[in-house]
């Protein structure tokens, strides 16, 4: 075969290498200037930007903190208030330490104060100056002149003391209270050294510089020792101007004169020497280079060849890298098709011998054929089995949540994330999905210190909350018996069915394991039976012990353990005995126990994965019906019954003893009843229409006797003078005393008339 594929492999990059290298080396002299100086002028624009933004930033943020520290601090108000500064001088103390903290965290504030106008005196780091002592008299009085300003000063000299040294400073200020107040003013000044150690920090003398100017244009700053000299022109071209809003400072920065052109020429000169050895190595390398990688191909030529692989397909000559390309698609394709053929045989083999292991099916041969499918490796032994049924949570909201994709892929990771938790724990672990919404779990472990329940249970717990974290799906563990051999695998599967059908009653576990489940000799149907009766017995009688005898039987089914079935079918014959002693008393109540709402009850019955659920389902219908059989019965004799109690009330209200309770021992009805019917009849509690019957009593003996105010509050049914008095003067208006001094006459009949 010819070489063909090296010559194309050596010409065909060749020639756009050499063309593409000359025109760089050309194109390079002529750009390299303009780039160099351009960059140049970017990279300071770029510093200087960086610069004036962190001054800004530090400015703003010294503003802010300061600000923010006066907002929280309530010391910072007390202080405008004289006398409670002269009463309690710890305010002058906790302000004073709040602005030395501040001006510590910070090193560019030389100092604050805080100024008051109520006495003009000033408090400073050192303590309260007065005002003719204070050095700074002037800014403030400037301040004064224009409370509404927001920008920095210029720069000014500072001392609070006639005999300190004047400091170079900026200063900003803030009316008090914040934001608009008049009581005072607080002061901050930033020490102009530090900001200009800041800027010097920020810049190297070296290479390039920065001029600070106000604006009127005068120098205020510069990293150059000749730029405050008159004697000579300062070296050096300014490059970029950007000015500080906040100061009104403009920074005009550039590089110091003979760096850069020294630095460009330099490396032009050595990037065209790098450049002409590059173009004599890379010849020399691609020539290498090709030659070397074109040994593989002729090798894999050889090969094809010597199997006879044939050079033309549909009548079309081929060259090497397209018979080559031919022949590996062929090989690639043959082996992902044996793969996959395996893959799916495998699987095919390991469901199925699961499922014979649950069906006691060819158990005789398992442990070969599990080291045959590569699910036990040699040499491995157990000597404890347990299958574990997981079962999904809330499947509806599962399978409405998630697409038909994603729910295959999380079960999937739901089995390998449970496989290696059990595999972390030092157990064997082999799951397979044996329904829509579980999954069985073959666990095998060895002998040790911890029981194997146990160390099962740790391992369900773990899982549990590991999938509840991180796939946000709640699921249920429930754990047969631990067997000896492969064989007695499915005896296990079967006592974990049977652990979950009890989930209800013992489901307040995520883990349920088959030795929690009782014997069935404490369970007698009776029982149940006799809860029911007792609960229809209640709701006949209105007296709302139905509630006891339910929250009763829900307690003798936790405590027996019943099958899921089991309960639902206590409690729906709990329902038919109540339907057949209510139903037929009015269509309302027919259909709770026949209608539309009899159907949704069983449909949520069904649904509920947990005992409180299912109680709070039923206990929440039971009390729509009772009160739906109170009203019922209530209004047969409800207004003869009303009659009877306004009678008796307005006979015996001066009794002491009249409250809900004597009611309901006198006519034979619960309180609630009573107060039910003062308030749908009256509009008013029954409280409130024995007080008005008492005041109305009271009014009278105190226009037309002479009776004491305690004999009379005797009389209404109050033991002593004091309680009489106060619910007396909240429903008239005056006191039982006032009453009489002002000689009133009684308002006659008012209950009757609001009745």
């Amino acid at each position: 075969m010819k070489r063909n594929w090296y010559r194309r492999m050596l010409l065909s990059y060749f020639p756009i290498f050499l063309f593409t290298v000359t025109i760089l080396i050309f194109l390079s002299f002529i750009i390299v200037n303009d780039i160099s100086h351009k960059e140049t002028v970017k990279a300071d624009r770029i510093t200087t930007s960086y610069m004036v933004d962190r001054l800004a930033r530090a400015l703003k943020g010294i503003e802010l903190d300061v600000l923010e520290e006066v907002e929280k601090n309530d010391r910072y108000r007390d202080f405008l208030n004289t006398e409670l500064t002269r009463e309690n001088r710890q305010v002058i103390f906790d302000v004073v330490d709040s602005m030395r903290t501040l001006a510590a965290n910070d090193s560019l504030i030389d100092s604050i104060y805080v100024y008051r106008a109520e006495d003009k005196n000033v408090l400073t780091r050192s303590g309260l100056v007065a005002w003719e002592s204070f050095a700074d008299r002037a800014f403030i009085e400037q301040a004064l002149g224009h409370p509404d300003s927001h920008d920095w000063s210029a720069i000014r000299n500072y001392h609070e003391f006639s005999t300190e040294l004047d400091k170079r400073v900026i200063s900003i200020y803030k009316r008090e209270p914040l934001p608009f107040g008049t009581e005072g003013l607080i002061v901050i000044n930033v020490d102009m050294y530090a900001v200009e150690q800041m800027i010097r920090s920020m810049n190297n003398g070296d290479v390039s510089f920065v001029d600070v100017r106000d604006a009127t244009g005068s120098l205020l700053f510069s990293t150059r020792t000749d730029a405050l000299s008159n004697e000579e022109k300062p070296s050096g071209k300014i490059l970029n101007r950007i000015s500080l809003d906040p100061l009104g400072w403009t920074f005009e920065s550039g590089i110091s004169a003979g760096k850069l052109f020294m630095w460009v020429s330099v490396i032009s000169y050595v990037w065209v020497v790098i450049g002409l050895l590059t173009v004599v190595f890379a010849i020399f390398y691609i020539i290498y280079i090709t030659r070397k990688n074109y040994k593989p191909i002729r090798v894999m030529m050889n090969r094809i060849e010597s199997i006879q692989l044939r050079k033309d397909e549909f009548g079309m000559k081929m060259d090497e890298l397209s018979m080559i390309d031919h022949t590996l698609e062929s090989l690639i394709q043959q082996t992902a098709d044996f793969e996959k053929q395996q893959r799916e045989n495998l699987l095919v083999s390991r469901r199925q011998l699961f499922h014979d292991l649950l069906q006691s099916d060819g158990i005789e041969v398992a442990a070969e054929e599990l080291k045959k499918l590569g699910l036990l490796s040699k040499g491995e032994e157990l000597d404890q089995l347990a299958f574990v049924v997981v079962e999904i949570g809330q499947y509806r909201d599962f399978r409405s949540g998630f697409s038909v994709r994603d729910q295959h892929t999380l079960k999937f990771a739901l089995t390998n994330v449970l496989q290696e938790l059990a595999e972390a724990d030092g157990m064997y672990g082999w799951a397979e999905w044996i329904a829509e919404n579980r999954m069985g779990m073959i666990v095998g472990l060895t002998k040790g210190e911890m029981s194997p329940m146990e160390k099962i249970r740790i391992f369900a717990d773990k899982g549990r909350i590991w999938v509840a974290e991180h796939l946000r799906i709640s699921l249920l563990f429930g754990v047969g018996h631990v067997e000896r051999e492969w064989g007695q695998v499915g005896h296990s599967y079967k006592a974990a069915l049977d652990v979950l059908q009890h989930k209800m009653s013992l489901g307040k576990e995520a883990v349920i394991m088959s030795e929690d489940l009782p014997g069935d000799a404490g369970r007698k149907w009776y029982k149940y039976v006799q809860h029911g009766s007792e609960l229809v017995r209640g709701f006949r009688l209105l007296t709302g012990e139905w509630r006891i005898h339910l929250e009763s039987l829900f307690e003798h089914l936790e405590s027996d353990c019943l099958k899921d079935e089991d309960i639902r079918i206590v409690l729906q014959m709990m329902m038919d005995m109540l339907g057949s002693e209510l139903s037929d008393m009015s269509e309302e109540l027919q259909e709770h126990f026949k209608g539309a709402k009899a159907d949704v009850r069983k449909a949520m019955a069904e649904e509920a994965v947990s005992l409180e659920q299912i109680k709070a389902l039923y206990s929440e219908q039971l009390t729509e019906i009772y009160r739906t059989y109170v009203a019922h019965s209530e209004t047969k004799n409800h207004r003869a019954m009303i009659n009877e109690l306004k009678a008796y009330i307005e006979e015996h209200f001066e009794n002491p003893d009249l409250s809900l309770k004597h009611l309901s021992d006198r006519f034979h009805v619960s309180g609630k009843y009573v107060s039910y019917l003062f308030k749908e009849e009256f509009n008013m509690k029954f409280v409130d229409f024995i007080v008005q019957l008492r005041m109305e009593r009271a009014e009278e003996l105190l226009a037309e006797t002479e009776d004491s105010v305690q004999n009379i509050a005797l009389q209404v049914g109050y033991a002593n003078s004091i309680t009489f008095g106060r619910v007396f003067k909240r429903i008239v208006g005056v006191t039982p005393g006032d009453y009489r001094k002002l000689k009133l006459k009684p308002e006659k009949a008012r209950h009757s008339a609001d009745i």
